[in-house]
């Protein structure tokens, strides 16, 4: 089984968390955040990722930290459970439709870091929730988890809907990229023969 567990306590934020890649999408998510517990919830049912993830934050001052470290936490947990990357797929995308948004993910787990983010919003907040901490929220996971990662909402009105379709299409395109390619479950998917400086 491919399971990771991290600690990260720093001034700002005591983090717990754990995953399993292989798991069935069960989730026991306590940010402080109740629209960010909702998100990563969709993220873990639709990916089939277990996720463990308690947080306690700073949010006395604003729910920044602790949205940027529980998306750290949650890579670097994410990139030691793939561990040598033997076997994966490495590649994948999904699209989420949610009502009338619409939502692509593409992603690369390709030890290179990047974020392509095409979403934009009409509301300053969902729930407590800054709007702008959704793209650093990505941005964070995908630099933790060593990913390149691109996502576009193509059409959409809603911000609850934009924001968890995204989510959601993530989940699926992670869940398609971290399956064991049969044909090479021993191999690494890279010419060089490394990703991710294993």
């Amino acid at each position: 089984m491919r399971t990771a567990s991290i600690r990260r306590d720093t001034s700002e934020t005591k983090i717990a968390a754990g995953l399993n890649l292989d798991g069935e999408g069960r989730y026991r998510v306590a940010t402080g955040i109740g629209f960010l517990d909702h998100m990563i919830e969709q993220l873990s049912r639709h990916s089939l990722i277990d996720i463990d993830l308690q947080v306690d934050g700073d949010l006395h001052i604003d729910p920044h930290h602790s949205v940027e470290d529980s998306a750290i936490a949650l890579g670097e947990a994410f990139t030691k459970a793939l561990g040598d990357r033997k076997g994966i797929t490495r590649f994948g995308h999904a699209y989420a439709p949610m009502d009338e948004t619409l939502t692509r993910v593409a992603l690369d787990i390709s030890g290179r870091p990047y974020l392509v983010w095409k979403v934009s919003f009409s509301v300053p907040r969902l729930g407590e929730l800054d709007t702008e901490l959704i793209e650093h929220w990505f941005h964070s996971f995908a630099q933790a988890a060593g990913i390149t990662l691109h996502v576009e909402t193509l059409h959409g009105r809603n911000n609850h809907h934009i924001v968890e379709s995204a989510f959601k299409a993530l989940a699926r395109a992670l869940r398609a990229a971290i399956e064991i390619d049969p044909r090479k479950a021993d191999s690494v998917p890279s010419t060089k023969g490394t990703l991710g400086g294993q």
